[in-house]
């Protein structure tokens, strides 16, 4: 006779879980196991009922999931509302599970739309309606089979039409559009950020411009006349002093007193010492 192949005794503790998953209905057999967990604190139930709920937490996504955020992202936030569910629940009180979790993980979401999901800062209770509004709308999109019509969205949440409004206006800062999207889908379509002006770098020039003008009041006529000549028309001294009938000497005198000048006032206004102007050409 041949002898009996040898098998394996399962662990203790996948042999418990055997036998409560065979020992009643599901219901039954999830009540076990938390109580189990809120009396022991094992993470090797804590793992078994999150991975028990989290068809429940799935389904909470459903009602804020959006084009505009990424599932997987709101996934991860009701599973994180559904470990404090876990760890917060206390079957003593008498209360289902389901009903103390879902407030849980809708909480989370929330507070994940309104932590991290806008672009502008809105009060929270705008954004808590805007989300609301938002999940209506899709909502009764899909059971209308047409764009629902503001009464209805209003009956739906149970707010006033003129709320909706504001949260439709409000879901506009919701996320912003790259300067870099093109207006329009035509092949060559300009950016937005084409659409909008250029900087104008006259304006930096503004407060220069206001520090000269102040300081060329303490100019002389012709020291005036003369940095005209050579800063904004670009004239030698020799084209200046052919244009006024003096000898370049005279020039190169009334330039170099008129710069010293114009120095002098703005180390004043500055409160800076005088720098020593250079010599012209």
């Amino acid at each position: 006779m041949s002898a009996a192949m040898p098998v394996a005794a399962p662990p203790l503790e996948s042999g418990r879980r055997v036998s409560d998953r065979r020992a009643g209905t599901r219901p039954e057999r999830n009540e076990v196991l938390l109580r189990r967990f809120h009396a022991d604190r094992d993470a090797r139930d804590r793992a078994e009922l999150v991975r028990v709920f989290q068809p429940l937490a799935r389904r909470q996504v459903m009602r804020y999931a959006s084009s505009r955020t990424a599932r997987e992202d709101l996934e991860q936030v009701a599973y994180l509302g559904l470990l404090k569910a876990i760890d917060g629940y206390d079957p003593g009180h008498g209360t289902a599970f389901s009903s103390y979790a879902v407030p849980t993980i809708v909480g989370e979401l929330r507070r994940y739309f309104r932590d991290t999901g806008w672009c502008v800062h809105m009060p929270r209770g705008v954004q808590e309606l805007t989300v609301a509004v938002r999940s209506a709308t899709e909502t009764l999109t899909a059971e209308l089979r047409r764009a629902p019509s503001i009464p209805e969205i209003a009956d739906r949440v149970g707010v006033p039409a003129d709320s909706v409004l504001d949260a439709l206006d409000a879901d506009g800062a919701y996320s912003a559009t790259s300067l870099d999207a093109p207006t329009s889908d035509e092949e060559g379509a300009t950016t937005l950020a084409e659409r909008h002006g250029s900087l104008d770098g006259g304006y930096e020039l503004v407060d220069e411009r206001d520090a000269v003008s102040a300081a060329a009041r303490a100019l002389t006529h012709r020291e005036r006349e003369v940095i005209a000549l050579r800063f904004a028309q670009e004239l030698t001294q020799t084209q200046i002093a052919e244009r006024l009938g003096v000898s370049q000497m005279q020039v190169s005198r009334v330039l170099r007193r008129g710069l010293s000048r114009l120095s002098t006032v703005a180390a004043h206004q500055s409160g800076e010492r005088p720098a020593v102007p250079a010599r012209s050409k």
